[in-house]
């Protein structure tokens, strides 16, 4: 036989059993609901038992859950075989998948492998041994049942939001390239249903794909799209229209902002919960949205809230334990250093939300985030002073979340610039010299270069040329503001618009050109003010802003020269302007990104000349990502609510 394998395959209770189901409707629809799909006082079944064995099942139907609130469900056994074999019945198929199932496998050699397959196909399985871990197989025999199977797995991850903490969306693959990019087809796809369009970068991690949308994680068999596991739990009523842009993973678990500022640990094979905690109040206005960051042994979240008057912090937790670390406010408290900077009786409700993910320097101990506008937002006048730290980098030390120095893009802004623009921190040659640097293309429409160990800044020039609220940035770092650009009552034309000259989506950076690719924004807008009272579940803008009229915005890929601030190339495109997808840069000379129109492409990085698209046919809304699965490169984006992968034709 040989490589030859041998499945043996039972299944406990497949079929739905009469006395089984009495004993649902009679002791649990009343809390989960009549579908076991959650209901008013506890959340879904089926997509919690379908990694867990028929004996894990009835264990937590005798014994309960305390630590979560679920008592201990008293009845014989023949009656826990009944009830745990109808909730089997119940769970239905989703994307081509089966229900679990107990297998041995023998794999060449002599190896056995004894689990659950929590999915399988004609092709491919994917395997849960009993020490927790996740193994990934594939067919290569056709015939059934003398198969054959072999384990694979990613040999290049993309572990975090940004690929690696440093932020700069730059991967050393090459595979892909400026001579064969044009080969580029797709290999599979996994919709997420009943979900608004995706914001969120997956990851991948020992070949297992991680995708969120608001309050859920999947986990994907990263070279098929097979699902392995779902996690999901209701939107918070008034937040269903709250995106999620991406979890974080480390050793054993996954992290996840849930909308109304609570954030969990997930076990990364199963999808069950292991800690749960309360960030902040949703009463508030608080809530969650941005993928967190990994820093050591912790890990870290921002909040979002700050166009609703809220207070901006950090939190970090201890991955192991959810045991909070620290929490850093980005809006001084009263008589400490900094509280000078704000003056009037706005101070209660301040803004300087976190809601993009930072940047971690391990070499330098050094933890970067990017920090939110003030409010109310377009009206000053009972905040006056600069409002620090809002629309600043901070940069602290990670393991107790003490600040080490700050710099402040725009000082009391009253046009929503924050400066939750992507941190890339690169180690390059700047002007000669190897230098640390912090890279950012800020909302305001100008690009910085810093000194990220000293907070120096180092280079500050427009990047977008529809700039009229500052003329420069001065010889002391602080903007030189130009007259009558402040909202009013009747309203006032200020470039850029709202929106910014980019915003939140991703920015990358090749090294080896000196290029940081950035998709930029050409507009002007109107900005209105008008007094206004801060109210729970509420807006706190303290006015609007608008389009100008006749002047529609144009969304144009950028590269800009590190060293100088200079374009050197740049490729406008065709849309209205709404297109949210960023960048992504790879040794192979190529620059991903997703176009206005909807299309996805791929441009010689040196030139920016386009040498690969497909069209999706959305308003995309995420940034790409690639890995190595199977020895083969893979090149990721979330398009709608689908992801998308491509690979090179064989």
């Amino acid at each position: 036989m040989g490589c030859a394998v041998a499945i043996s395959i039972t299944t406990a209770g497949a079929r739905a059993q009469t006395a089984g189901k009495a004993l649902f409707e009679s002791r649990c629809a009343v809390c989960h609901g009549g579908d076991a799909n959650g209901g008013e006082f506890a959340p879904g079944i089926l997509n919690r038992i379908v990694n867990r064995t028929d004996a894990d099942v009835a264990g937590v139907i005798e014994n309960g859950l305390p630590a979560r609130g679920m008592p201990a469900v008293k009845m014989e056994a023949p009656e826990r075989v009944s009830l745990v074999g109808y909730l089997r019945s119940m769970r239905l198929p989703q994307h081509g998948g089966m229900i679990p199932q107990e297998a041995d496998v023998r794999l060449a050699g002599g190896k056995t492998l004894h689990g659950l397959a929590v999915n399988q196909s004609f092709g491919d399985m994917q395997l849960r041994t009993p020490d927790g871990r996740m193994h990934l197989l594939r067919k290569e025999a056709a015939l059934y049942p003398e198969v054959t199977y072999r384990e694979v797995t990613s040999q290049t991850d993309w572990p975090g939001y940004d690929g690696t903490p440093m932020g700069n969306r730059f991967s050393t693959l090459r595979q892909v390239n400026r001579s064969n990019a044009a080969k580029l087809a797709p290999k599979w796809i996994f919709s997420l249903p009943n979900t608004i369009p995706l914001e969120a970068t997956p990851l991948v991690v020992e070949g297992i794909m991680y995708v969120s949308s608001a309050n859920e994680c999947y986990a994907l068999d990263a070279g098929s799209g097979r699902q392995i596991w779902h996690y999901q739990r209701a939107h918070t009523k008034g937040m269903e229209g709250k995106a999620n842009r991406g979890v974080a993973v480390a050793g054993d678990r996954v992290f996840l902002a849930i909308d109304n500022a609570r954030f969990v640990a997930l076990n990364r094979f199963t999808g069950l919960l292991l800690w749960e905690k309360e960030m902040a109040d949703p009463k508030e206005n608080y809530f969650a949205t941005s993928a967190p960051l990994i820093a050591g042994n912790l890990v870290v979240s921002g909040i979002g809230g700050g166009d609703s008057g809220v207070r901006g912090f950090l939190v970090a937790y201890d991955q192991a334990t959810g045991r909070e670390a620290w929490r850093f406010w980005t809006v001084p408290g009263k008589g400490e250093a900094g509280a000078e900077t704000w003056n009037g009786k706005d101070y209660a409700h301040p803004g300087g939300a976190t809601w993009t993910t930072g940047s971690y320097d391990a070499a330098a101990n050094l933890l970067y985030w990017q920090v939110g506008n003030p409010g109310p937002d377009h009206n000053g006048d009972d905040r006056e002073g600069d409002n620090l730290y809002s629309d600043s980098v901070i940069a602290l030390d990670p393991a107790t979340g003490k600040l080490k120095w700050h710099y402040q893009f725009t000082p009391h802004d009253v046009w929503d610039w924050d400066a939750g623009e992507p941190l890339l921190l690169v180690d390059t040659v700047w002007q000669g010299a190897p230098r640390k640097l912090l890279l950012q293309a800020n909302r305001n429409g100008f690009f910085y270069v810093m000194d990220r160990l000293t907070g120096k800044l180092l280079l500050g020039k427009p990047f977008v040329k529809k700039v009229t609220w500052a003329s420069g940035i001065g010889a002391n770092g602080r903007p030189v503001k130009t007259e009558n650009q402040l909202p009013s009552v009747e309203g006032t034309k200020v470039c850029p618009a709202l929106l910014g000259g980019t915003n939140w989506w991703s920015a990358s950076f090749d090294g080896a050109q000196g290029l940081m690719f950035v998709q930029t924004i050409e507009s002007c807008g109107v900005f209105f003010k008008v007094p206004e009272a801060w109210e729970a579940g509420r807006g706190f803008t303290g006015g609007n802003a608008r389009y100008a009229p006749g002047d529609p915005p144009e969304r144009i890929l950028r590269a800009i020269d590190i060293n100088t601030g200079k374009i050197a190339w740049e490729l406008p495109q065709t849309g209205g302007g709404e297109a949210r997808s960023g960048t992504l840069a790879t040794a192979g000379g190529l620059v991903f990104f997703g176009e206005d129109s909807g299309a996805f492409m791929a441009l010689d990085s040196a030139t920016g000349k386009m040498l690969w698209h497909f069209q999706t046919s959305q308003t995309l809304r995420a940034s790409p990502m690639t890995y190595v699965f199977d020895n083969r490169q893979m090149i990721a984006l979330a398009s709608g609510s689908n992801v998308m992968v491509f690979g090179l034709v064989e």
